[in-house]
């Protein structure tokens, strides 16, 4: 099986999944889903009907009392064997996620360990839930504190990272008990459907995990608007999110929101120039820059900004740009034609802003979604790329002469979910620890999402924490017993 082999798995499934059961859509409808490299369409699937995110729940509702009563070791155990099955298929998801999503296979086999990562930490979770016991202050009553699932939960999924989004939300529902359903992407919907297919050969019951495509938001809508729902977690833009908050409003759901990001890559004065330019590859062109974290402005102190500039460029101009199937290939293709247009307008803008374009900068010919890796020089810290999330392989460079004036250019955006700082000084880091208005920070580091680290983001970021102890914390109702002191 070569590289450039674009069959998809023999057992890929193409239907809902619904109370355990593959069916077809309403009507049989189904929609394409495309490959961003070629054009081409990979595989019809299911395009369900309005009615059929409404059955899922069904479904979850009828699971959820006995899978909240399944002991946590057995739930541990499904979710150990998810791990293992995925881990051992890693090809199969792999060539899978690069077919749909574009990326090159080498990442995409990142993302096979990263994603699986998260049903094995949560798997050791689910025999950890804890609450607590002790006495009142009056010394009368004693209170006992208990941990319970917050109910049926309905995840809208993103279609950068597939097979991690889909894991890094069901991982804790499911070592907690909650039941679920899962709207992914319609762009990438098949490696959701292959891990739905997964957790079902690792033994997951019937109606636990249910999957709807399509891609009709009514179906959502509906779903959002069933008063048995207690629970949505949704990874995508800020004003998705908003819309969703509003609508999971009308029941008080609990919520778990990751938004939109604007990352700031911050080189102070006293940086190792070498170290950051290398932190930077990470930061910027995962996934393509396509990434919620991914380094959206580099703000750079003026004595090392043309050493940093020149450094990154020769990087940047270097990289391949092609098939994610291909060998050698950096960078693939663009999600969409329209997400291209996006990018290529706020790079057409920030040259009118006053940017140099030194690397980049144009759509190729052929077909294909693809976009060079761009590097912008001079860039006014208020033009539109500095100011809108890019989502693609282009890094803008504005520069700073004082600490305060770097923290002015990284918190003037009314988003905060990574930040990005390279500096030698203790005192510094603790001060960007306080200052800096972002939930994560990487410190003289361009990779740091870990399933065993809070992620998640400040501001119009969002919600919640996925990840860690935390994440299962999410899909916990905190329940309060007062009783009689006995003595």
């Amino acid at each position: 099986m070569t590289t450039m082999d674009r069959s998809l798995p023999q057992d890929l499934p193409h239907q809902l999944l619904i109370g355990g059961q593959w069916v077809d859509a309403d009507e049989g409808r189904t929609f394409d889903v495309i490959d961003p490299a070629t054009e081409d369409v990979l595989i019809s699937i299911a395009d369900a009907g309005q009615n059929q995110g409404v059955d899922a729940l069904d479904a979850a509702v009828v699971a959820q009392d006995a899978w909240a009563a399944t002991a946590p070791r057995e739930r541990a155990e499904i979710l150990r064997r998810g791990w293992q099955i995925i881990t051992d298929r890693k090809d199969d998801f792999a060539r899978l996620m690069t077919l749909e999503m574009g990326k090159p296979l080498v990442e995409a086999y990142g993302e096979v360990t990263y994603g699986a990562e998260f049903l094995r930490w949560f798997s050791e979770e689910a025999v950890r839930i804890r609450g607590d016991y002790g006495i009142l202050p009056e010394g009368k009553v004693r209170q006992l504190v208990m941990k319970r699932p917050v109910g049926p939960c309905l995840f809208i999924t993103p279609w950068n990272f597939p097979l991690a989004m889909a894991t890094r939300k069901s991982g804790p529902a499911l070592a907690a008990g909650c039941t679920v359903v899962i709207r992914p992407a319609s762009a990438t919907p098949l490696t959701t459907l292959l891990f739905a297919k997964a957790m079902q050969d690792a033994g997951l019951p019937d109606g636990v995990l249910n999957i709807v495509t399509g891609r009709d938001h009514g179906v959502t809508d509906k779903v959002l608007a069933d008063p048995r729902l207690r629970k949505l977690s949704f990874t995508g833009s800020t004003p998705v999110g908003r819309h969703l908050l509003a609508q999971a409003s009308e029941h008080v759901l609990r919520t778990s929101m990751e938004l939109g990001g604007n990352a700031p890559f911050i080189v102070f004065e006293d940086a190792d120039v070498d170290a950051a330019v290398e932190g930077a590859k990470g930061a910027k062109m995962r996934n393509m820059g396509e990434a919620c974290i991914s380094a959206n402005r580099f703000i750079v102190h003026e004595s090392v900004a043309h050493e940093f500039t020149e450094k990154f460029t020769r990087y940047m101009s270097g990289l391949v740009v092609g098939d994610g199937m291909a060998e050698g290939t950096d960078v693939g293709p663009l999600i969409t034609a329209g997400d291209r247009e996006k990018v290529h307008g706020l790079v057409d803008s920030a040259r009118q802003a006053g940017g140099e374009v030194l690397t980049g900068g144009e759509i190729p010919s052929g077909r294909g979604f693809y976009y060079p890796p761009t590097v912008i020089a001079g860039v006014p810290a208020d033009a539109d790329v500095m100011t809108t999330e890019i989502f693609g392989p282009v890094a803008p460079i504005t520069t700073f002469s004082t600490e305060e004036e770097a923290l002015r250019i990284a918190n003037s955006v009314p988003v905060g979910l990574a930040g990005y700082a390279y500096t030698r000084d203790v005192d510094r880091i603790q001060r960007l620890g306080a200052k800096l208005e972002t939930g994560m920070v990487g410190v003289n580091i361009g990779v740091f999402s870990n399933a065993a680290a809070p992620f998640g983001g400040v501001k119009e970021s969002g919600l919640g924490r996925e990840g860690s102890y935390q994440g299962i914390d999410e899909f916990l109702e905190t329940i309060y017993l007062a009783l009689p002191d006995p003595s």
